[in-house]
């Protein structure tokens, strides 16, 4: 069974043009770390699922069963690229086809259990569709409007006697008196008494009639209430088995059935749709996703389910699993905050590199992550220590690469840093002119040295006091290597190392370097305009 496709079967790999920013991502919080996981739609992943909607309409052009199918992109471990693609519940009936990834696993360990439970239900259902349709349910209705229509005759031809009866009665008053008088309105009474007999004698016939059709009837539907409790139990007892047999695996390694992960509940269907089957399988088979996309094909009886559009995971069975799922999924794409046909700004995560190594080309970073979804040269603007997080700049060509590095080395581009410092301070603004050097002895490393130093100029706002923590915004008017960090921790400068900065003596233990590229403002070379960019800052 070929399940592993690759991109040419869908498209022309080199014809794609790069993709948008992505515009939905898949997304939950890790179980263990509380960290928000993501992974993203983007351009590619829609034009493969794109070609795969047409493959549905050639091969299957009178199969209108609507359901959401889903493909998940994947690099293989020796870095090639590679489609895996699934669909929700059953396809004509199947649960394995050739191309597709199998469900979950668990289905078998429940099949007997299952076949004998669906054939019970069946049972059930055909009980119940019998005593819907008992003959004394038509007779009764039948016979019901026939009394019904009798009533309404015989009250009308009543209710004309009655107003008779009133203009006989004026009449009589005005040309009889005493004993006669008294005979007359007598017969007329006797007339209205038979005539509520007669309507007396009709209901006590209706109620001979119907009543023992009403008790067959009313038992025939406590019966069926009955059956569908039965029913409502069994499928629970069902949905509890299988989803205590299926079980889930995060790209940790972790394992965890439905019944775990979900423990106040499992809606019917889930473990069934897509996005799950993408994920275990990939977790499962060492494949590492860069981008999923989910779409509705086929008729749909759902409200707001469209052939052709793509959905999200949906609320109450996929999004639940999602934070479990990616667990463990190291190479989540960046952030990207601003795309055009130029250049792309990524949010870039604290402990990732800007590029990879110099020796090192396949080393983890926001361009190798990124090399994945562009095929195109992309090129880094500037750098972010491994340890910053925050704006970082790419271009993707070499004339918008030169034209903005001019830019950087130009000093025209201003930058804005946000950070905390192990210390309080005691003035509100001021710049740090403190020239650095790097010691080609102790790589990394950068110090002050007022004879070898390049110039370095920062300037620095205090923006809050947190107890022993200041709060910091920087605006380096010069990009040296680690220019920040030396600033804040030399004595001659702030003298209060960055927190989490153990390269220059932060003893603190902390998760993480807290410095922040917060905005980043340059002018667009191809836009002509002033581009500002910012991002929330994360601590």
């Amino acid at each position: 069974m070929n399940i592993l496709h690759p991109i040419s079967d869908f498209i022309n790999p080199h014809s794609i043009i790069s993709p948008s920013q992505p515009n939905y991502y898949y997304e939950g919080k890790c179980p263990q770390t509380g960290e928000i996981l993501r992974l993203p739609r983007t351009g590619l992943a829609e034009a493969i699922a794109h070609s795969l909607m047409q493959q549905l309409e050639e091969n299957y052009p009178y199969f209108c069963e609507g359901k959401m199918y889903g493909i998940l992109l994947v690099e293989l471990p020796n870095g090639e690229l590679r489609v895996i693609q699934a669909f929700s519940g059953l396809f004509h009936g199947n649960s394995l086809v050739d191309g597709w990834i199998p469900p979950i696993p668990g289905r078998q360990e429940v099949a007997v259990l299952e076949t004998q439970t669906l054939a019970e239900l069946e049972t059930i259902k055909q009980e119940i569709i019998n005593l819907q349709k008992i003959p004394e349910r038509q007779t009764y209705q039948s016979l019901s409007d026939e009394y019904i229509q009798e009533l309404q005759a015989i009250s009308l031809h009543h209710h004309h006697s009655k107003l008779e009866r009133q203009e006989q009665r004026q009449i009589l008053e005005q040309i009889l008196s005493g004993e006669s008088l008294k005979i007359a309105l007598e017969k007329l009474a006797a007339q209205s008494r038979q005539q509520g007999i007669e309507r007396r004698n009709i209901k006590r016939r209706q109620n001979e009639v119907l009543q023992p059709l009403q008790q067959i009837i009313a038992a025939a539907d406590r019966k069926i209430t009955e059956l569908r409790q039965q029913r409502k139990e069994l499928s629970r007892q069902l949905q509890t088995q299988m989803h205590a047999a299926y079980s889930l695996t995060n790209f940790s390694g972790q394992s965890l059935s439905l019944q775990q992960l979900l423990p106040g509940g499992t809606p019917t269907g889930t473990g069934e749709c897509c996005a799950p089957k993408l994920l275990h399988y990939a977790a499962t088979h060492g494949l590492k996703p860069l981008a999923m996309a989910e779409f509705w094909w086929g008729n749909s009886s759902i409200e707001n389910k469209v052939s052709g559009e793509f959905y999200g995971a949906c609320l109450e069975r996929c999004q639940p699993l999602m934070g479990f799922l990616l667990s463990g999924l190291k190479l989540n794409q960046p952030e990207i905050i601003y795309e055009d046909e130029w250049l792309i700004a990524v949010n870039k995560s604290s402990g990732l590199l800007s590029v990879p190594g110099r020796y090192s080309h396949n080393q983890d970073s926001v361009i190798s992550r990124l090399s994945h979804l562009y095929n195109q040269e992309i090129i880094a603007v500037h750098r972010l220590d491994q340890d910053t997080s925050g704006i970082l700049l790419i271009a993707k060509d070499l004339v918008t690469y030169s034209q903005l590095s001019q830019q950087f080395e130009q000093r025209k581009i201003h930058k804005v840093y946000e950070a905390i410092i192990t210390g309080s301070l005691t003035i509100n603004e001021g710049e740090i002119n403190l020239p650095l050097w790097g010691n080609p002895d102790h790589r990394p490393y950068q110090q002050v040295d007022l004879e070898r130093g390049k110039p370095s100029l920062t300037r620095f706002r205090l923006i809050g006091a947190e107890g022993n923590y200041s709060r910091i915004e920087f605006i380096p008017m010069t990009g040296r290597t680690h220019q920040l960090r030396v600033h804040a921790a030399d004595k001659r400068g702030l003298g209060m190392r960055i927190l989490g900065d153990k390269l220059y003596g932060c003893l603190k233990s902390v998760s993480r370097l807290y410095l922040h590229a917060r905005e980043l403002s340059f002018y667009h070379p191809h836009l002509q305009k002033i581009l500002h960019l910012q991002v929330k800052t994360p601590f």
